[in-house]
């Protein structure tokens, strides 16, 4: 039995240990602990079996994935922020994707982000399509040693698989022809079909995906370089020598006009000459962006020094306008310079010194413009969400969270690409994501929105009771401790909206889907008691996520 066939089977046992794994842990929503469980048991078997097959792919950037891995899917555990839920399971996707990587003989921490794009369509071909050839090409079933009970266990599992359908007919028809019969079959199996169906669907769908993704990442790669290495030790050391002369003398040769292209470590120098850029079409394309942007800052300055007075003071102009029609489009146009800046230094030509030169002027000037703009986009957020506005949403705060990180990438591409080290940007950029992400966390943004807010209606603001009630159990020790600042029609949407949550919890004593916000929650709400009695409420409707007061 070959390395690629025992490979084979350590993945397949993995997969099915982790399928079963997953159906007994996933299933139950929502998700908290099990999610942490099933990737901590996930990450346990990628690194025992990267250890046995691939040690040279454990290095600092991949355990740094892993714990990164471990890191997201804890916080599974402690928020319950449906937005933060999403970006962390972005995050978990985006990791197993980045490590496959080594896999692709791409070094982690000096992939570009076309890298993490072809490794996330990679880590996703090979999970639905790669357990096909893992059973049916990578492991050598005839090879595998007949001793044992596995002398006897295809026979065993080819005799089940003809007597099963055969049962299942008989008994059918017995249990028709006989209630006493059919009643003592219902009794010793007690066992619905459709949650047969159901165990046996998911198990099997988490144990085809981890199977796949794990031959994408580990066998492929593995094969690849056995063969190589075999090729290596058949030859012989003057053959060796022979072949590297001829290398070396093959590569005197070629002209640059010749240079293969390798998608690892491509560049634009195998692109057609008209397909890149040289001094004059960079110098008009970010020359002409930079006039651009210039004017609409001139244009945004008076407002940026001028502040709220000014937007009061011109006529017909609404400060909801002002805000909501400019912060949104602002958030696009800094999302799209990004790559903008990376294409276009991408299509550099490297011919002349010059070239660069102009691109870092014109690329500085562009991302110094930018930040100008994204402070107009920043002061429009402020002053819809200020104490003259409309207070905080999680459609305002997130948008301006990714307006922080994008400073934070600009930044960093100011100090990597335009200083010559394009290569480290994408992974730097994709550990400031991260850090910005596990510091939402820590934030609780949730509970900062009703926070916030409720400072907002002790100034004086109109306080959104229903759409504070309707966020996540995050929310729900800030809404208590401030319940008797607000007013009874207000304190009654919350006691309504909290009365349903623990009602609903009655049905959540699952230890798989325990979470500390919500665990925070319940415990707030009992120690509450009578004070979130609504007997004295108005009766209630349901109209969509919201409640409204009938008297």
């Amino acid at each position: 039995m070959n390395e690629r066939t025992k490979t084979g089977l350590e993945i397949l046992e993995a997969a099915l240990l982790l399928g079963i794994l997953g159906d007994a842990l996933l299933r139950e929503t929502p998700w908290g602990l099990n999610v942490f469980l099933w990737m901590g048991a996930l990450v346990a078997a990628t690194l025992m079996l990267t250890r046995r097959r691939r040690s040279e792919f454990l290095n600092g950037q991949t355990i740094a994935l892993h714990a990164a891995l471990l890191f997201f899917a804890a916080m599974f555990v402690w928020r319950d922020s449906t937005e933060l839920k999403l970006a962390n399971a972005l995050a978990i996707l985006t990791i197993l994707s980045l490590l496959t990587l080594p896999a692709l003989r791409i070094k982690t921490q000096l992939a570009g982000i076309i890298h993490y794009v072809l490794a996330g369509i990679w880590s996703g071909a090979n999970a639905a399509f790669a357990p096909f050839h893992l059973v049916f090409g990578d492991i050598e079933w005839k090879t595998l040693p007949q001793k044992g009970w596995t002398k006897h266990l295809v026979a065993v599992l080819r005799g089940l698989a003809i007597a099963a359908p055969i049962l299942f007919v008989f008994g059918a028809l017995f249990m028709a022809a006989d209630a006493v019969f059919q009643g003592i079959v219902e009794q010793t199996l007690r066992i619905e079909p459709e949650i047969i169906f159901t165990h046996l669907f998911l198990t099997a769908f988490i144990s085809w995906t981890v199977a796949g993704y794990l031959r994408g990442s580990l066998v492929e790669a593995f094969a690849a370089e056995t063969n190589a290495e075999i090729k290596t030790q058949t030859l012989s050391v003057t053959e060796i020598k022979e072949e590297k002369e001829e290398e070396n003398q093959l590569n005197k040769t070629v002209s640059p006009k010749e240079k293969s292209w390798d998608w690892r470590n491509f560049d634009n120098s195998a692109m057609p000459k008209s397909f890149t850029l040289g001094a004059i079409e960079i110098s008009i394309v970010l020359g002409l962006i930079n006039l651009l942007f210039l004017g609409f800052v001139l244009v945004q300055l008076p407002y940026l020094f001028g502040g709220m007075d000014l937007v009061q003071n011109t006529p017909d102009f609404k400060l909801a306008e002002y805000a909501r029609r400019g912060f949104g489009e602002l958030i696009a146009v800094a999302a799209l310079v990004l790559p903008i800046l990376l294409a276009s230094h991408w299509l550099l030509r490297r011919d002349a010194p010059v070239n660069e030169k102009i691109y870092r002027i014109l690329a500085g000037m562009n991302i110094a413009l930018l930040f100008v703009i994204m402070i107009s986009a920043t002061q429009r957020l402020l002053l819809l969400t200020g104490n003259l506005g409309y207070g905080l949403t999680t459609v305002r705060f997130y948008p301006m969270v990714l307006m922080i990180w994008l400073a934070l990438v600009f930044v960093w591409f100011a100090l990597t690409v335009l200083r010559g080290a394009r290569e480290q940007f994408a992974w730097g950029a994709l550990w400031s994501a991260f850090f910005v992400v596990g510091t939402l966390h820590v934030l609780n943004p949730d509970d900062f929105i009703i926070r916030t807010n409720v400072q907002l209606m002790r100034e004086g603001r109109h306080f959104d009771a229903n759409y504070a009630a309707n966020l996540s159990d995050d929310a729900v020790p800030a809404l208590l401790e401030n319940l008797p600042a607000m007013s009874f029609e207000q304190q009654c949407a919350v006691k309504y909206k909290i009365a349903h949550r623990i009602e609903a919890a009655r049905t959540e004593n699952d230890f798989r889907t325990w979470n500390w916000s919500r665990f925070a929650a319940r415990n707030a709400t009992a120690q509450y008691g009578e004070n979130l009695d609504t007997s004295n409420c108005p009766v209630y409707t349901k109209y969509g996520d919201r409640f409204l007061g009938e008297y």
